[in-house]
């Protein structure tokens, strides 16, 4: 006979497993089974808790489709690789006035965002953004000041700029996007000042100190030949 004290102890969650938890998250959110504060709140979640089965009520009530030992698994990104929900809301104005701000992670924008850096600096992250329209204008004005903005891979992102006594750089790569994704228009204009625009998330210090190695085999490899 089986003792009940014998049953086995619910099995852990590996840490794939919560990213892709996350991820169903994210999709969730985009397809309009969650907002923006029950999205967060549920990602705040996902790494603390400990077992396969404490992440799948997470996502029981948001996510479709369940596969192999009822673990869900996520289903495509939408194209564009931001999420746009329709609607009023979201950050119109990031003023750095002898300051500095960063904006990043789960946050809406408004159809219209103007961000200002007098003497100050901001670092304005749109890879995990909510946009409130299909087609997005961000005005960067830097005067004396300086800024760097991040943009997904997989958006349509145009940008007109301007500088005196300054520069601003630009660096996209040429990334052809989906058709019918959202658009992401980026207005530059610095003085005495400038705004760098690059694809992709910022590199964490682990990255940065792969990239370094990698380049210090590649000279000493170079020097060797």
């Amino acid at each position: 006979m089986t003792n009940p004290g014998d049953q086995l102890p619910a099995l852990r969650a590996s840490d794939a497993e919560r990213e892709q938890t996350a991820e169903i998250l994210r999709i969730a959110a985009a397809e309009g089974r969650l907002d923006v504060d029950e999205l967060e709140e549920r990602l705040g979640s996902v790494y603390a808790l400990r077992t396969r089965s404490e992440l799948e009520r997470l996502i029981a009530d948001v996510n479709p489709e369940r596969l192999g030992q009822g673990y869900a698994v996520a289903a495509p990104r939408p194209p564009g690789g931001l999420t746009v929900k329709e609607g009023p809301g979201g950050d119109r104005w990031v003023i750095s006035v002898l300051s500095g701000h960063e904006r990043g992670g789960r946050w809406r924008i408004g159809p219209r965002c103007t961000v200002v850096n007098f003497l100050g600096g901001s670092d304005i992250d749109l890879n995990d953004a909510e946009l409130a329209q299909p087609v997005t204008e961000l005005r960067m004005y830097s005067i004396l000041g300086g800024a760097e903005v991040r943009v997904p891979h997989g958006v349509d992102v145009r940008v007109s700029n301007f500088a005196l006594l300054g520069g601003n750089g630009v660096e996209l790569g040429d990334e052809v996007t989906p058709a019918g994704g959202p658009v992401v228009h980026i207005r530059l204009v610095s003085i005495l000042g400038g705004t760098g625009v690059k694809r992709g998330r910022k590199p964490n210090k682990e990255d940065r100190k792969k990239q370094k190695d990698l380049d210090e085999a590649e000279q000493q490899g170079e020097l060797e030949a």
